[in-house]
């Protein structure tokens, strides 16, 4: 397929295809999906071998949201029956986040629900930062906290933060679809503090609220004009409570076709299968590594994930390996500098984590210990039906008297 061959090309020389030719990409057909997957590999594999870097979330406060983000089980007027708590205490939030580190994770992403942090609470995180960093020196800890006041991002990276995640969600045209109680502008102005900090600045998307294919490539572009170090994709999770939950739309193909599509328009840019995975990818998750170089390990901040040792024998069955703690994720042109926890950056950033959608639309979740598991009946299920029974709400790990999933 020429336009296949063309992306390839276009993507080992870091240059953008057009939007024509990313729409392109959405609109090939199942039939082809397998080609698809094929060429954007060798743009991943380029850039990041076979290499998969592990995230781990920690939910620092859960709940009680003052926004509207019609995606999030945590929101204003949420029904969702989520686990509710207000701050972990450092010593409860290093005790989460070694569980991640001592399952395989290189990075720790610290989430509060809430629409930005006050000052006080820079001074929880950076306390929290401090005795992660403590525990385990070479990790890297990124902040996911909502919308930075000036100065904010900086304290932030002085106690030892290495990244900031702040996620676009979708397009500009129709952001205001999907949220009220902010702006998409401020959402920009959020990530472009982090950049400006010296943070590695993260930022990706949420697929299936009903967008467009012209609304993902508007995204997707506009990411790639913000230059984050990290693109995290999330598949939105229709949780039940939330505006959204009857917003299924997704296939495992079309999921397939979008991570291709993000890692063509950001070549060499550290691309996270986020919230959703299990949900809408399904069987088909390990075709996903060849598309993105990152996934969550575990739980998400909401609902249950996929057990962690499932995770870790995925990656190894389809033939990738667990990026190490010493390894640095970014290509070089991207990460000349390498501070703390090895999070490298390009003027002065690196890599990050995920917070809506992993955070906002509750990530992502299976039923019973956290696995994905096959229905009970044999019968073939309609392609596009529901898999409500995916979904589960997370009941162990940060606020909880339970081990974690890691």
């Amino acid at each position: 397929m020429d336009l296949l061959n063309t992306l390839v090309d276009k993507g080992l020389r870091r240059e953008s295809p057009t939007r024509a030719e990313a729409l392109a990409v959405l609109a090939t057909s199942d039939d082809d999906v397998l080609d698809v997957v094929a060429a954007a590999g060798k743009v991943r594999r380029h850039w990041f071998g076979r290499r998969v870097k592990l995230n781990y979330l920690v939910n620092l406060k859960s709940g009680l949201c003052p926004e509207d983000c019609s995606y999030c089980s945590q929101r204003l007027g949420s029904k969702a029956e989520i686990l509710k708590y207000t701050w972990l205490k450092p010593d409860q939030a290093s005790a989460a986040a070694a569980a991640g580190v001592s399952g395989g994770a290189k990075r720790v992403c610290l989430v509060a629900s809430g629409r930005g942090p006050t000052d006080r609470d820079v001074d929880r995180v950076s306390d929290t930062i401090r005795a992660i960093k403590e525990q385990n020196e070479s990790v890297e800890v990124c902040a996911c906290l909502g919308l930075l006041s000036d100065g904010q991002a900086e304290r932030l990276r002085e106690a030892g933060a290495d990244a900031y995640n702040h996620n676009l969600n979708t397009s500009e045209s129709t952001y205001g679809d999907i949220t009220t109680t902010h702006t998409y502008a401020d959402r920009v102005d959020t990530v472009n503090k982090a950049h400006a900090a010296g943070l590695s600045a993260c930022s990706g998307l949420i697929a299936g609220m009903g967008e467009s294919d012209e609304d993902l490539v508007d995204v997707v572009f506009s990411l790639r004009e913000l230059d984050p170090d990290s693109v995290p994709v999330n598949f939105l999770i229709p949780m039940e409570g939330t505006p959204l939950a009857k917003e299924w739309h997704l296939t495992p193909q079309r999921c397939l076709r979008i991570l291709a599509m993000t890692r063509f328009v950001c070549p060499d840019v550290e691309v996270r299968i986020a919230g959703g995975r299990e949900v809408h990818l399904r069987t088909m998750q390990p075709l996903a590594l060849h598309l993105a170089n990152s996934i969550f390990l575990g739980d998400y901040l909401t609902s249950e994930g996929q057990a962690g040792h499932a995770d870790l024998e995925m990656i190894a069955d389809a033939g990738f390996e667990v990026e190490g703690a010493g390894e640095v994720t970014l290509p070089k042109h991207r990460a000349p500098v390498v501070r703390g926890g090895g999070c490298g950056s390009h003027e002065g950033a690196g890599g990050c984590g995920s917070h809506a959608g992993a955070d906002g639309n509750a990530g992502c979740g299976a039923h019973a210990g956290g696995g994905v598991c096959a229905p009970a009946s044999r019968t073939p299920r309609p392609a596009d039906e529901p898999r409500t029974d995916l979904v589960a709400v997370r009941r162990r790990g940060a606020g909880t008297d339970l081990a974690p999933n890691a």
